[in-house]
């Protein structure tokens, strides 16, 4: 297990390098003085599993701070790729800034649609949540400084992930204590009405090969869509996204933004003007995160 530490704490350093060219050539700056210290700070346990379903091994890598005296905020990060790419090791640039904050990260994979289709990825990052508050004694998480987050389809299952109720029925891959309740959940760019992506205009080849085999195709939309569980009392909501998003219609953020506002849930969408599907400029990252730092704060979420 010590090599898979050792493991995860070099790739920390090698997405800081790539991220930061700097650091290569000035080993004084403020990246290369991080990443140095990060390596100290985090015990990083890879490839934990989390489920076994399908055949298939659902796995986490869980960063812990090594310094902590008691139970910290955590970080759930769930990766994106339209459900049918992606994993948790391309995920190391987005839980950079929350290491940084001084978060617990619990950074996840979850079945793809090659492996089973819709709802099975909502299926396991319920698991999932369940699985960490059980270990919230042995890992160092306040089970009430909770947040989740993810890009793309990762930000779909982050707002599933927080918002399903057990009633849905989706949990049932794991029973056990109740679903336990998440403090916030950050989106970036996450799709929030799934059907909508079927047919027609907006129309996504990732989203259909999700929802291919599904026997009743939008009944299975609606029960993995977002928008589908606003209500009173799911947690406060902020979204990322760029206003020319390609990949998922910036429409989707407009239309959670709306209808939770008129749940009265607290949440805040920040638009990214001209901004794509991710990859925003250095600049506009720093906003983001600035915001989101804020809304945290707002929600008395940050370490102490």
């Amino acid at each position: 297990m010590k090599s898979k530490w050792n493991l995860a704490a070099c790739l920390v350093l090698a997405v800081v390098a790539a991220l930061c060219p700097a650091m290569a050539a000035d080993q004084a700056s403020p990246a290369a003085t991080w990443a140095a210290r990060a390596v100290s700070q985090y015990l990083v346990m890879a490839d934990v599993t989390y489920l076994k379903i399908d055949n298939f091994e659902a796995k986490a890598d869980v960063y812990r701070r090594r310094d902590a005296t008691g139970p910290l905020p955590t970080l759930i990060y769930i990766h994106g790729g339209g459900w049918i790419g992606g994993s948790k090791g391309g995920t190391v640039n987005h839980i950079l800034p929350w290491l940084e904050m001084g978060w617990n990260v619990v950074s996840l994979d979850y079945r793809l649609a090659r492996v089973s289709p819709a709802p099975a990825a909502v299926e396991d990052c319920l698991c999932a949540l369940r699985w960490v508050a059980t270990r919230a004694q042995a890992y160092g998480i306040d089970m009430n400084r909770l947040v989740v987050s993810g890009d793309s389809a990762g930000g779909q299952l982050a707002l599933t992930t927080g918002m399903i109720p057990e009633s849905a029925g989706l949990d049932r891959q794991c029973p056990g204590a109740p679903l336990p309740k998440v403090a916030a959940i950050v989106n970036f760019y996450g799709i929030t009405d799934v059907a909508d992506l079927l047919d027609g205009p907006n129309q996504k080849s990732y989203a259909v090969s999700w929802l291919a085999n599904s026997e009743n195709r939008l009944e299975t939309a609606k029960r993995v869509s977002p928008l589908t569980y606003v209500r009173p009392g799911v947690p406060p909501v902020l979204t990322v996204q760029g206003d020319a998003d390609p990949t998922v219609p910036y429409t989707h953020a407009v239309r959670l933004h709306e209808a939770l506002g008129k749940a009265n849930v607290a949440n805040q969408l920040v638009t990214v003007p001209g901004g794509r599907h991710g990859m925003f400029t250095a600049d506009e990252y720093a906003r983001a995160y600035s915001e989101i730092r804020a809304f945290l704060a707002k929600q008395d979420l940050l370490p102490k």
